[in-house]
């Protein structure tokens, strides 16, 4: 049998890799997101969507590239990772002692009961929004409860500003920077991260509070 000429056989290999190239990895991530807020929610777990997905459902930058992030009370945290698993997804316990991994349609789950150092609580669920993401509609952080837990996670180990700048400058209209300073501004990484927004002018000294006291 004659051998395929070398441009033939180049382009049947070219062919043959489409099937291997990657998930678009945000429609990835969206997927099982709502997956899991559709168990949780099934289940009458309170919970409230957090992280980049809470960020995008409310308008910012929706290039997701990591996990999906869930808040749940610490005292829910075993019936919902039996919730998970009676659905057939994995769940394991990281060494961290701050939240459960679990693995949903081939994508990273964080359920978190403690954010950025405190417990998760019942009013900070209650101050969700209810919005979509994509077809479902879940309970996702308050803009302002998410920039105060971005901040807060600020250590000098861990202190990506370039990160969480864009979220800012995103969704800057929504949050009440009154409570942020209120909240965080006692601590030297956030009080230098809104020092850094008034330099840019993305918010300024005295910016009005938009959620009230």
């Amino acid at each position: 049998m004659a051998s395929e000429p070398g441009g033939v056989r180049d382009r049947r290999e070219a062919d043959a890799g489409l099937d291997e190239l990657p998930p678009n990895l945000t429609q990835a991530i969206l997927e099982a997101t709502k997956q899991v807020a559709s168990l949780l929610k099934g289940a009458g777990h309170p919970f409230a969507l957090a992280g980049s997905v809470a960020v995008y459902a409310h308008g910012g930058p929706g290039n997701l590239q990591h996990d999906a992030d869930f808040c749940i009370l610490p005292e829910d945290a075993e019936a919902v990772a039996a919730t998970l698993r009676d659905a057939g997804l994995e769940v394991y316990t990281p060494p961290e002692d701050w939240l459960l991994k679990a693995r949903c349609m081939g994508q990273d789950i964080d359920l978190i009961f403690e954010l950025a150092r405190q417990p998760v609580s019942r009013e900070l669920l209650e101050r969700a929004e209810q919005l979509p993401v994509e077809s479902v509609r879940m309970p996702v952080l308050s803009v302002t409860d998410l920039v105060a837990s971005l901040l807060n996670a600020f250590t000098e180990h861990h202190c990506d500003f370039g990160a969480v700048l864009p979220i800012a400058r995103a969704l800057r209209e929504k949050v009440d920077w009154a409570r942020i300073r209120r909240e965080c501004g006692a601590a030297p990484m956030p009080d230098a991260f809104l020092y850094l927004l008034e330099r840019l002018q993305v918010v300024s000294p005295q910016e009005e509070s938009h959620d009230g006291p």
